[in-house]
């Protein structure tokens, strides 16, 4: 539409959609789908948002990590990670595991994976998401001048655990890359590491960190509700919820989200921001995206006697301690490939357990009620789809575990994608 959205000509589209015809139908309210709705909105589009569930960010983002780690962007292939692949499928790591092996589309997207994992893939694939990380921060903070919400935000600052020199000498060689890049990170000692954050004081034999102070932590469900209502009052934007979408029917001056139940919306434009979902769903619209789920887990607990202010990522046992709003969010497990919601009883203890041996007086891990499951959408190079693949579609999609972090600079690029390129 080279950056004009166009007027509407279809009395039938207008009719169709059951109201007026927007000028963005947004599919999917995760964190991703309510930030590209905002981001529209505030660019004086007209938005109807839409989601299968009964409010926004209730699947993948509902209980993740809740770390908005925009200096870290490391992309999750590598050639040390290549070397521990074989053990890696053969169970050695009780929070990684491998699902459908055989399954052509695991087969397809670890051929791409292999291929993005280059020391030279990755280095690229790292910068990429910085990038977009820090695109995400300013527009963060741009949305918090003008609509102070709140979902337990703070700079908190991120530390990232090494318990061997050699993966630490691995990961200051990334740091000194990003650096030259935009990227506030350090390199410190364990014991430069404890004097601010006297919390690894319990961490048995750590040898350094990657500290990145100016990361921060939110609630990413909070967010979303918070958000949603600022759309409804000052933006006008529309919300279907309980409305499972199922195909588009595209004309030539508008496009027509089918829902469940009969439900239709119609727009000028769609936005795809399902998560997993929108690699069945953008197929059928003859789109193709290399999109495989990771299934993570995590817990909320009380604060222990030794909780962490600053969030923590112990590399080692790829597992996330996060205080939010006076509670400890710990997140891991990495099941590739698997489709399953449900949280498994064993998956959950092995990841309390693992937590208690990481910082064992960080929560009340004895008065833990439940857990959480989520499907994270990973393309093979880590970095997000965002793009136009034809006209009066936008695909914001495969944001895997950074979803909440670069939820807000992916859905600025979304817009602008829509209408050229503009300001905070």
């Amino acid at each position: 539409m080279n950056g004009v959205i166009q007027a509407e000509s279809s009395a039938a589209a207008r009719s169709r959609s059951g109201g007026d015809v927007v000028d963005v139908v947004v599919a999917g309210a995760g964190v991703v789908g309510v930030a590209t709705a905002y981001a529209m909105a505030r660019r004086g589009l007209s938005v109807a948002l839409v989601d299968r569930n009964r409010g926004p960010a209730l699947g993948a983002s509902y209980a993740n990590g809740a770390q908005l780690s925009y200096a870290y962007s490391d992309a999750l292939g590598s050639p040390s990670l290549i070397k521990k692949l074989p053990s890696l499928a053969m169970g050695a790591d009780p929070l990684f595991h491998l699902k459908g092996a055989l399954d052509p589309g695991l087969i397809d997207w670890g051929l791409r994976f292999l291929a993005a994992s280059t020391t030279a893939a990755h280095n690229a694939s790292t910068l990429a998401t910085l990038k977009l990380g820090l695109e995400s921060q300013r527009a963060m903070h741009a949305l918090l001048e003008r609509h102070p919400i709140a979902f337990a935000h703070a700079v908190a600052g991120k530390m990232h655990l090494y318990f061997d020199p050699e993966s630490l000498a691995s990961a200051a060689k990334t740091v000194a890359l990003k650096r030259r890049h935009g990227a506030v990170q350090q390199v410190l000692t364990a014991a430069e590491a404890i004097v601010i954050e006297p919390a690894l004081g319990a961490a048995k034999g750590l040898v350094g960190v990657v500290y990145s102070p100016e990361d921060e932590v939110g609630d990413p469900h909070r967010f979303s509700e918070q958000l949603i209502e600022v759309l409804r009052r000052d933006y006008g934007v529309r919300t279907l919820f309980n409305v499972d979408v199922q195909d588009a029917e595209f004309a030539a001056d508008a496009v027509t989200l089918v829902g469940t139940a009969g439900a239709r919306v119609t727009g000028r434009t769609l936005v795809v921001a399902l998560g997993i979902e929108a690699k069945g769903f953008l197929a059928r619209q003859g789109v193709r995206v290399p999109l495989l789920p990771m299934k993570g887990y995590s817990f909320t607990a009380s604060a222990g006697p030794r909780a962490p202010r600053v969030s923590i990522t112990d590399t080692a046992r790829k597992l996330v301690f996060c205080q939010l709003g006076g509670k400890i969010r710990v997140a891991g497990v990495a099941e590739l490939g698997s489709r399953d919601l449900r949280v498994d009883p064993q998956r959950l203890a092995a990841l309390v357990a693992t937590a208690r041996e990481s910082l064992p007086g960080a929560a009340d891990y004895s008065g833990i009620a439940g857990g959480w499951a989520g499907l994270r959408p990973m393309t093979p190079s880590s970095v997000p789809i965002i793009a136009r693949p034809r006209e009066r579609l936008i695909v914001n999609v495969g944001h895997g575990m950074l979803g909440w972090t670069l939820a807000m600079g992916s859905a600025e690029r979304a817009a602008d994608l829509l209408l050229g390129a503009g300001q905070f």
